[in-house]
């Protein structure tokens, strides 16, 4: 875990504090994603990550929390799940800890009772991607078969496109991708 937060070269008092506090949580410490990740019986409740302008701690169901203090922010305009509680400084963390805390207690209940963050599942296909499954069927295939997740980044990518062209010609440059079963980052 050392390891990990030495990495993170800027952020490293801050994730130590960090650390201490989701320690005194009953929380098992483990490193996925080459993260410091805290699991309560092998599922992933906050992990800690240092981005370029701050630190943060990321509660994997946080949009469960109710969110009394309001510190709660979303990682990025299509997230669904995830939320995250940022910092600058490692006198944020201390003057925040109690209500850290609290926040952290919510979220291993919300673990402990199995509860499920509901997703939009409903993706709005593109005229054009319809338009290349009629063209190309093994396309629409392979894309069914793909994960949700990727499924939806593929979406919103072509999606966000404003024009027509645009879209066409993203679809045309991922078509390989998607009948290779791979997602965009793959």
């Amino acid at each position: 875990m050392d390891a990990c937060i030495r990495k993170a070269k800027k952020w490293q008092k801050e994730m130590k504090r960090l650390r201490t506090i989701l320690l005194d949580c009953g929380l098992t410490e483990e490193v996925k994603w080459r993260q410091p990740c805290y699991t309560l019986e092998k599922h992933v409740v906050v992990l800690i990550s240092g981005f370029k302008e701050y630190c943060a701690l990321a509660f994997f169901k946080g949009a469960l929390l109710k969110d009394a203090s309001r510190i709660l922010v979303a990682p990025g305009p299509n997230s669904q799940t995830v939320r995250q509680i940022r910092f600058t400084s490692e006198r944020e963390i201390v003057e925040m800890e109690p209500v850290l805390k609290t926040y952290l207690q919510e979220a291993v209940t919300a673990e402990k009772a199995g509860l499920k963050v509901t997703k939009n599942p409903k993706l709005i296909i593109p005229q054009e991607l319809q338009k290349k499954w009629e063209a190309v069927p093994e396309l629409k295939t392979a894309f069914a078969a793909l994960t949700p997740g990727r499924q939806r980044a593929y979406v919103l990518y072509f999606s966000a496109a404003k024009q027509s062209k645009t879209r066409e010609s993203r679809i045309e440059k991922y078509t390989r991708r998607i009948l290779n079963g791979k997602g965009m980052s793959d």
